[in-house]
């Protein structure tokens, strides 16, 4: 087996939508704003190559939106899904999976593009892959509720679908893949999936938005985005504590300069270990 790091773009939040109740004066430090108070994070995915298997764990937000869309969003910096995937010797064709942890546009929008220029027709990016999601958040997604709805685009969603290329795990169930096994977590959105790669002697955990960056390490540093930010609270603790304890590295979608980290057992609670590229343990 081996890992590739491909990276699908940076963008921009609200700082305080993106650490909730934390103030400005205290997540300014490991993430600065800019003037408008907006924080740059990555659309960072993890390709798993395994014998005649190519597994890409989400694939960021693509660029099928229009102007006004990426304006709140702005969308830059020289990564590009496809630009990624070429550097690391593989073709759109070549993806034969797309595990896709939920369904927010900025982890499934690279997915799906515009087949015509009257952008009317979609169709799937990765014609011969499988999409795979779960049954419970497939449906959250598809009839979603007032707090997500703009976060749930049909036109990620539809398509996928329609092409015949979307499975639906059961949620809860265990993973249909030996790569990896699956954590399944609500606080964010419901039934999101956690990735846990065994790899060499290491478990490699794709934190999603379970963890977006190492800003979030400390336990009160949850997301304004969440839906039931009490809940993530208890699942970030019992995830960080077996982190530690176990020697997990966290492979992170969206912090913008570090890939992994390890984490420690501190008189604080858990904490921040040490941050490395992927690239030292492949």
């Amino acid at each position: 087996m081996k890992l590739h790091s491909i990276h699908a773009g940076l963008f921009k939040l609200d700082g305080g939508a993106m650490f909730g109740v934390v103030p400005k004066s205290i997540w300014q430090r490991t993430n600065p704003a800019d003037e408008n108070n907006m924080c740059t994070w990555a659309a960072r995915c993890l390709l798993i190559e395994d014998k005649d298997r190519l597994i890409l764990i989400d694939n960021g937000m693509g660029d099928k939106q229009d102007e006004k869309f990426f304006r709140y969003y702005y969308r830059h910096g020289a990564y590009a899904l496809d630009d990624s995937l070429k550097k690391a010797g593989f073709s759109n064709e070549d993806i034969t999976d797309v595990f896709l942890t939920h369904l927010h546009f900025d982890h499934c929008g690279g997915g799906v593009c515009w087949k015509d220029r009257e952008r009317r027709i979609a169709e799937t990016v990765f014609p011969n892959a499988t999409y795979w999601s779960n049954d419970a958040h497939w449906q959250w997604a598809v009839e979603p509720n007032p707090r997500e709805k703009a976060s749930f685009l049909l036109e990620n969603l539809i398509p996928m679908k329609e092409s015949g290329q979307l499975k639906l795990i059961d949620a809860g169930n265990t993973s249909p893949f030996q790569q990896f096994d699956i954590l399944y977590v609500d606080g964010h959105t419901d039934k999101m999936m956690i990735p846990h790669i065994k790899y060499k002697d290491h478990t490699i955990v794709f934190a999603a938005d379970l963890l977006p960056s190492t800003g979030h390490i400390p336990l009160p540093y949850v997301m304004g985005y969440d839906t039931r930010p009490l809940i993530t609270m208890e699942e970030k603790a019992r995830f960080l504590k077996e982190a530690a304890e176990n020697q997990y590295i966290v492979f992170f979608e969206h912090d913008p300069v570090n890939e992994c980290c390890t984490l420690k057992m501190t008189d604080k609670g858990v904490r921040l270990d040490r941050t490395f590229p992927l690239s030292e343990i492949l």
